[in-house]
């Protein structure tokens, strides 16, 4: 399935944040897309915890509802001191958000199977009659309809957003970085100087794995920028319904403009997707692991490659095998990633374990999940968020803490910044010491 944007501006979510403190938000469910129905509502957003209900009609009003309890198909009212109604745009200079917060907490929420979300007993219910809305005033909330909407209960759009804390920021850091320029450099020479234990093999592939729009390309163009000393953009990279990827390449890195190949090849796949039938092959992933795939390979995602596809490598050497697998995933994403793409990601997980391929869980966009990562990238890993958002993606798919590192790719920035590079060869650095482990386990077995 393609991924769905929320429709909630930045200003409408820094409202909202004024109402709900140290929290984000995680699109479940958007009418246009999943349909405006009960059924479809329930399947997306029951037992996901506080839900924010966000409704927008025709005439530039949003408004909707919040619960800490968030829904379950009980059919029963659900008692909830901290819901509340909200409007935006209706505060004082038209900047802060208008808050109806419940008066008779034992009737918060009407959770029915066969309803939309209803807040009260019907003081404010959606998904009537399709994208429609209702609204009275009762004893649950007290409001103006004109107020609350507009008078207007013709939707063009409902979503509903789980909420989650985001914390505070650690004392103290739990992975020691050193933010300084000349770590920087260190980490660069490290790069530039590392050799494998085996003499034939020059350069360690590592294969790039994850959904579509995590982030595969774009990790490459920062890791290439970084070498570079300015923002670069190889590989094509964007924000496509499904994968821009549809070749599978093996990128160098050059150390500057007219500099030395550096001894890392990244090898970037098709990106995954819901559907049997679309986005990476999983059959495919063997045939790449084993180095039987050449550049340039156009996918298909309906049948894998075949020995007698044009280009296919018979005998490969151990130079064109993978050494290290780099699974990418947005880490706004781990909470929601669907059964089907979390399926996947435990089905590839468990090839490449079978293969002895060491692996690594890149999380991208760490600055979208936490604004204080986005405020300054070295409270990484003090916030509660991020390492939160870890430990999530760690007991999804089956993937160590110590196997799992944050980064934030160059995607909106113009220009270098000295702390994002650290983190981001941080990571490289630790996909080459992975890669070690392959080369020792393979020298190990020659001399048994």
């Amino acid at each position: 399935m393609a991924e769905v944007l929320p429709r909630l501006t930045k200003e409408e979510e820094k409202q909202l944040q004024q109402l709900l403190k140290n929290v984000r938000f995680s699109l479940l469910f958007k009418g246009s897309v999943h349909g405006y129905t009960a059924v479809a509502f329930h399947a997306k957003c029951d037992t996901q915890g506080p839900s924010l209900v966000v409704a927008y009609n025709n005439t530039g009003c949003v408004f909707g509802g919040y619960s800490s309890q968030g829904f379950n198909s009980s059919n029963q009212h659900i008692k909830d001191e901290r819901a509340f109604l909200f409007s935006l745009n209706k505060g004082e200079n038209h900047n802060t958000p208008l808050k109806i917060p419940v008066k008779n907490a034992d009737q918060a929420v009407h959770d029915m199977n066969d309803q939309g979300p209803t807040f009260g007993a019907g003081s404010l219910r959606f998904l009537v009659n399709g994208a429609d809305v209702t609204t009275t005033d009762n004893n649950n909330y007290e409001f103006d309809v004109a107020e609350l909407h507009g008078n207007n209960t013709a939707l063009v759009e409902c979503e509903v957003y789980r909420v989650e804390g985001i914390g505070d920021i650690l004392e103290s850091p739990w992975r020691k970085i050193t933010w300084t320029p000349e770590e920087k450099s260190n980490l660069m020479d490290s790069i530039r100087n590392y050799k494998t234990c085996l003499n034939p093999v020059a350069q360690v592939r590592i294969l790039m794995i994850g959904p579509v729009g995590a982030g595969k390309s774009s990790f490459f163009n920062s890791v290439n920028s970084a070498f570079r000393g300015h923002v670069t953009c190889q590989a094509i990279s964007g924000c496509d319904s499904t994968s821009v990827t549809k070749k599978y390449r093996t990128y160098t890195i050059k150390d500057g403009k007219a500099g030395k190949i550096l001894p890392i090849v990244l090898c970037d796949s098709m990106g995954l997707e819901e559907k049997t039938e679309a986005g990476l092959d999983v059959d495919d992933i063997p045939k790449i692991l084993e180095g039987h795939i050449p550049d340039r390979y156009q996918f298909n995602p309906t049948i894998s490659i075949q020995s007698d596809s044009p280009g296919y490598i018979n005998s490969p050497s151990l130079k064109d095998k993978i050494h290290c697998v780099l699974f990418v995933i947005d880490a706004c994403k781990v909470s929601i990633l669907s059964k089907n793409l979390e399926e996947k990601l435990r089905t590839l997980r468990a090839k490449v374990s079978q293969f002895d391929v060491p692996h690594l869980l890149l999380l991208t966009k760490v600055d979208e999940l936490c604004p204080f990562v986005a405020e300054n990238i070295q409270d990484v890993y003090r916030s509660k968020a991020v390492q939160n958002q870890i430990h999530i993606a760690g007991a999804r798919l089956g993937i160590p803490v110590s196997n799992i590192l944050p980064i934030k790719n160059y995607s909106t920035n113009l220009e270098l910044d000295c702390n994002n590079d650290i983190l981001i060869l941080h990571a490289v650095q630790q996909m080459l010491r992975y890669a070690d482990n392959y080369f020792d386990n393979i020298s190990f077995a020659a001399k048994d």
